[in-house]
């Protein structure tokens, strides 16, 4: 029997699962959800949602992936709940689903680093994002994405996972903070800032139905919540790993990364349009050239930012892959094949949303209003109400304290699967009961 891979190091494991979570859920998902969302709104939900649910429901995923060390259905079966094997499934399906159209925006952001370097993509930003993001030539850059991400999966935890993660998160942090020091320079810059942080209450109150979903589903998207990814990962991990300090240091990592990339994102909105609340699937490509347009050395930041962009794709990209790879594998398959196999299927997923942004809309739609809060309910059920005590032991290994385990159940058992019960009621509302907005339950034609 072939011995099962693991991290090398715990902070392969903190930066592979930051990585997961800082890509472009983070860096392209986040600003132009915010900037379509209400701004300062939206901002104060996804905290609290961060906090409440997102934060409980990560424990939740590593103490099931801690405790079996095997993939995401498998994890059930040695758990000796084999008919709760649907919710890994569920959550499977979901990192398959989702990286099918994060491929074809990897694949948009390559284009973009070649844009870049001949300034293309600085002349015209809007007209440029119109001519790359759908047609032939998104189908051939989603393939590239495809094929970078099933080589680094195709090497291991170790050797491909764990070392490219390594490289990744750090250089993530640092160009962000550089453009966010320049965004605040431009001119009219205050505005996005004002648009992010000027806090109303009833903006909250009376936009509920569109502000809540989109933020909680920005949360769980953004922290690889409800892809059954980080059960993967947390399968990889020892037992004396603080698997509460872990769960806290990646959630604020990410968070930090998302608000950053928020304030490069909307000041260049600001400053170029006037309105930071334009926002839309393209506003990282467009804000982003226009604003480099007017550099001295416009391409070189340019080639350097979007080459840390893709970096951040991919370390998610690599996630979702594996979260499917790591059950083949389990089931005795050879990782190479299985991978790339894998990355075929996906990429055959992927065509449509490559070839029409509208398809792009509706998979992403389908992935946050859908998989997501649903996985995340039906794990929290099984770990606060089925592992139960079983689940507060397991979080409890590797801390020093016993205080925060029960406090964690308590909350799971309740605030978490009433948040969660109620985003879930409230994406089903606004799916199925309102159709004059529920343009993801049919396809785009």
């Amino acid at each position: 029997m072939v011995e099962r891979e693991t991290w090398a190091t715990r902070v392969g494991f903190i930066l592979a699962a930051i990585g997961s979570a800082v890509g472009l859920g983070n860096i392209w998902r986040f600003p132009f959800q915010t900037a379509s969302s209400g701004g300062s709104a939206f901002l104060a939900v996804y905290l609290l949602a961060v906090v409440v649910i997102g934060i409980p429901a990560l424990l939740a995923e590593f103490v099931i992936g801690r405790r079996t060390h095997l993939d995401a259905i498998n994890a059930f079966k040695r758990l000796g709940r084999s008919q709760w094997l649907f919710v890994g499934a569920l959550g499977i399906v979901g990192s398959f689903w989702t990286l099918s159209y994060y491929s074809v925006v990897g694949g948009w952001v390559i284009r973009y680093v070649v844009g870049s370097l001949n300034g293309n993509a600085l002349v015209a930003p809007g007209d440029y994002f119109g001519a790359v993001s759908a047609g032939p030539e998104a189908v051939a850059f989603h393939a590239a994405f495809m094929l970078i991400t099933v080589v680094i999966v195709a090497l291991g935890i170790e050797r491909g996972i764990e070392l490219a993660t390594k490289f990744m998160v750090p250089s993530i942090v640092v160009l962000l903070l550089g453009l966010a020091v320049f965004a605040a320079t431009l001119p009219g810059a205050g505005q996005g800032y004002e648009f992010l942080f000027s806090f109303e209450p009833g903006a909250i109150a009376s936009n509920a139905s569109t502000v809540i979903p989109a933020a909680v589903g920005q949360a769980l998207f953004s922290l690889s919540v409800g892809f059954s990814v980080m059960i993967t990962y947390a399968s990889y991990i020892g037992k004396d790993d603080n698997l509460f300090t872990d769960g806290v240091t990646i959630a604020v990592s990410n968070t930090f990364v998302g608000v950053l990339a928020g304030l490069v994102v909307l000041p260049l909105l600001a400053t170029q349009t006037g309105n930071p609340g334009e926002g839309g699937p393209g506003a990282v490509f467009v804000a982003i050239p226009t604003a480099l347009a007017n550099l001295p050395l416009g391409r070189v930041v340019g080639v350097v930012f979007f080459l840390v962009v893709l970096i951040a794709a991919l370390s998610s990209s690599i996630s979702l892959l594996e979260a499917v790879t790591s059950y083949l594998v389990d089931q005795g398959l050879s990782r190479v094949p299985t991978a790339a196999g894998l990355g075929a299927i996906i990429f055959l997923l992927g065509v449509p949303s490559a070839w029409d942004t509208a398809w792009l809309s509706w998979f992403d739609g389908i992935a946050v209003a859908l998989f997501l809060p649903i996985t995340v309910l039906l794990v929290v059920v099984f770990v606060g109400w089925v592992m139960g005590r079983d689940a507060m032991d397991e979080l409890r290994q590797g801390m020093g304290s016993d205080g925060i385990a029960p406090l964690w159940l308590w909350a799971l058992r309740t605030v978490v699967l009433l948040a969660v019960i109620g985003v879930v009621a409230l994406n089903l509302y606004d799916l199925f009961l309102t159709p004059e907005k529920g343009v993801y339950i049919v396809p785009p034609l």
